[in-house]
Parts: C-alpha cells; structure tokens; sequence
C-alpha cells in the first residue's frame, strides 16, 4: 500500500486535524450531508481511500489535499475529570440524564472541536456531546459528569465498562491495511464521500465513534 500523502510540518498536527473535523461540522450545519465511515482499512493509494464498512461493503473517501491523521489510543475513566475537553456518544437514560456508550478524551489542542450536543448515528446512541467537563462524581460502576458546551449543559452517566480512548499525532505512513479507522467527511452531491482526516486505531485500540 503506498501513502504518498503526509502530514505537513506543522508544530501542532493535532490542530490541523481539528480543523478538517471542524470544517466537516460547518458544512453538515450548512445543510450538506455528514457520512461518517467506519471500518477497516483496505487501501490507500495516493488520496484515494478505500474502506472496508462494518456491513461488508467497500466505501471509496476521495481525501483532500495534504489530508490529516490521527491515531486512537486507549485511556481510562482516570483520564476524565473536570477541566478537560471530552466528546461523548449518548443514548437517553433515566432522571433526563443521557448515558454514554463511548467516550474521547481531547488533547487541548483540540479544545472546542465538534464542541455542542447534536444528532449521531453510532450504533446504539443517538447524539453526540462535545464540550468540558465541570463536574464530576465517582462511583462503583462508573461515574457521572457534567459536560458543558457553548449554550448548554448535558448530564451523563458514563458507565465503567464504555470504550475511553485519547487521540495523538500521527502521519499517513503509520496508516496500514487492516487497521480500524473512522473517517469523518461529507457527501458530495454526486454521492461521493470526501473528507479531510483519518482516525485510526493504534496498539489495539478501535476508534469507537
């Protein structure tokens, strides 16, 4: 598999990979259609990506120029605690509480991505929460939080047993057929699939969004 494309120079590659997100989020709030892949790596020729979806099918993501990587990696319940920027799929839970099925904690450098509650489609959970953590309270089976955001708040129950995984830098040539990836883009209207960063799993972690 060649990967031709990389990461540029820059001091902050985590940043850069916020902004494609970011951008990614803008255009969804434009009207334009999120299509958010999950799946295994097939191959990576040049800026053509190819991935093998969880249903079995092969889904083609044309990425854009000087494209962004990240890699996924396993972290800990330890890891979430008040002050830092975390991102949460949710299903609804007793008492107006939601419950997470998954959690992302942020490196500061992107703070504020994707930052706001809204619609997702992971399996098993219908919104997504990206905000700052304000409060938090432990417990035998996990803990609950308080996540705020601009505009809002959101209480969470963040079960022991969810999937906690941190993003790092990475670069197109750590990525490899087989690895686990997610890939958030946008349908073009000729119903192809565009997008400006790869998430990976690295060491055996699986992006879980």
């Amino acid at each position: 598999m060649k990967a031709h494309s990389k990461i540029g120079r820059s001091r902050s590659p985590l940043l850069l990979v916020a902004a494609s997100i970011t951008l990614s989020g803008l255009a969804a709030h434009a009207a334009a259609e999120p299509a958010r892949v999950r799946g295994t790596l097939a191959s990576l020729e040049g800026s053509k990506l190819v991935v093998h979806g969880k249903d079995g099918k092969d889904v083609t993501v044309a990425l854009t120029d000087k494209f962004r990587v990240a890699a996924v990696v396993k972290a800990s319940l330890a890891d979430i605690k008040p002050g830092v920027f975390i991102g949460t799929a949710t299903t609804d839970a007793a008492d107006s509480k939601l419950k997470s099925v998954e959690v992302v904690v942020f490196p500061e450098a992107m703070r504020g991505v994707g930052e706001g509650h809204y619609p997702w489609d992971l399996p098993g959970a219908n919104k997504m929460t990206n905000g700052t953590v304000s409060d938090e309270v432990k417990g035998v089976e996990g803990q609950a939080v308080t996540v705020t955001y601009k505009g809002g708040e959101k209480k969470i129950d963040i079960p022991a047993n969810v999937p906690v995984v941190a993003l790092v830098p990475a670069t197109a040539a750590d990525l490899h057929p087989g690895e686990a990836v997610f890939v958030p883009g946008m349908r073009q209207a000729d119903g192809s699939v565009q997008a400006g960063a790869v998430l990976f799993g690295k060491d055996g972690a699986v992006p879980p969004m």
